[in-house]
């Protein structure tokens, strides 16, 4: 059974820095939309922190109805949140890690009070940002601002791909979010690449998603 995330990470930062932002993204792996980071700063003075957002945890092991249901919550507790995107344009012109920091830096920008720390998952570090910060694998199943950050990223991408369906319908983007699912290659397939597509990825390289 995989453990709720804690405040164990922050609590260790919290006596040098207040405003830690943690970090985490969706949508790195797909085939087609952006990919999207969330950063979310958490009061370190809460006295129930834990308790107030006892329904969060990693975005991926949470039903959508859940991960909605949470998003106006972590907001009203966070100090403060922002989320970033980056485009399938940006991601076939700069590559994966670089449009997925620069995402992280559009997250950041979205912030009402600067961090002085970050805490990302695994393969989020900004080396390029000079803030003390500590990449954690797992990150989004073990510290609880980055499962914050997860599942705002995770819902606020969700809902992009649900417009693009709209726009593009014969690709069902509202059902596999632009990830490699059976049903999304033979789309591909079927119809060639949209705008929205990541042209420089190939589908050996991708893994199947469940939602």
């Amino acid at each position: 059974m995989i453990p709720n995330p804690d405040l164990t990470y922050e609590k260790n930062i919290w006596s040098s820095y207040t405003l830690i932002a943690g970090m985490d993204e969706a949508g790195r792996g797909a085939l087609a939309g952006p990919v999207c980071v969330g950063a979310v700063i958490l009061p370190h003075n809460h006295p129930h922190l834990l308790q107030t957002l006892s329904g969060v945890h990693d975005s991926k092991q949470l039903t959508p109805d859940k991960r909605t249901k949470l998003v106006p919550h972590i907001k009203e507790t966070a100090i403060t949140w922002g989320i970033g995107f980056a485009s399938a344009e940006e991601i076939d012109s700069l590559g994966i890690v670089p449009a997925t920091r620069l995402a992280a830096s559009r997250a950041l920008e979205g912030l009402h009070q600067f961090p002085q720390y970050l805490l990302t998952d695994f393969r989020l570090e900004l080396p390029e940002l000079d803030l003390p910060q500590t990449a954690i694998v797992k990150g989004d199943q073990r510290s609880l601002s980055i499962a914050c950050a997860s599942i705002l990223a995770k819902t606020a991408r969700d809902d992009l791909m649900r417009q693009l369906h709209e726009t593009y319908p014969e690709y069902k983007f509202s059902q596999h979010k632009g990830y490699g699912t059976l049903l999304h290659r033979n789309k591909i397939e079927e119809h060639g690449h949209s705008p929205v597509h990541r042209k420089t990825f190939k589908f050996q390289d991708q893994t199947f998603h469940r939602e």
